[in-house]
């Protein structure tokens, strides 16, 4: 099978509101990454589109309201639980409503660039946050 092995495909999506960004912290309870902070986030299942992925993970994660672009910002290469992994990355503009966690998450924040990068995000979603800030909602 060589180099081609079998991988995750998986969506991240950064919500803004206000010319803030919502990170949100893996709960202790989570197998994969417990106490990062990163954006909304799943797997794409099977058969499934990236960004209707990325519209359910926003509902099932935060009960959000919110207006997903269409046009991924980038994807980048990752490991999950030592398995390949790619992730697809989309901006949000938030148009209503308080998160409410799911049992994936145990705390949230609306964060400036700096406090994000702080609070410890994936390079890669940095960077990705600075590329896709909104310079007016």
């Amino acid at each position: 099978m060589g180099d081609e092995a079998k991988q995750w495909v998986a969506v991240t999506v950064l919500v803004f509101r206000s010319g803030r960004v919502l990170s949100m912290r893996r709960a202790a309870t989570q197998q994969a990454g417990p106490g990062l902070w990163e954006g909304v986030s799943g797997r794409v299942r099977v058969g499934e589109d990236p960004i209707a992925a990325a519209r359910r993970e926003i509902v099932e994660e935060t009960g959000l309201r919110v207006r997903v672009l269409p046009q991924p910002i980038t994807a980048y290469a990752a490991l999950r639980r030592g398995e390949p992994m790619t992730v697809i990355v989309f901006s949000a503009i938030h148009e209503s409503g308080e998160v409410t966690l799911s049992d994936e998450h145990d705390d949230y924040r609306w964060c400036d660039i700096d406090e994000l990068t702080e609070l410890g995000a994936p390079v890669q979603l940095a960077d990705a946050a600075r590329v896709a800030w909104p310079r007016s909602e």
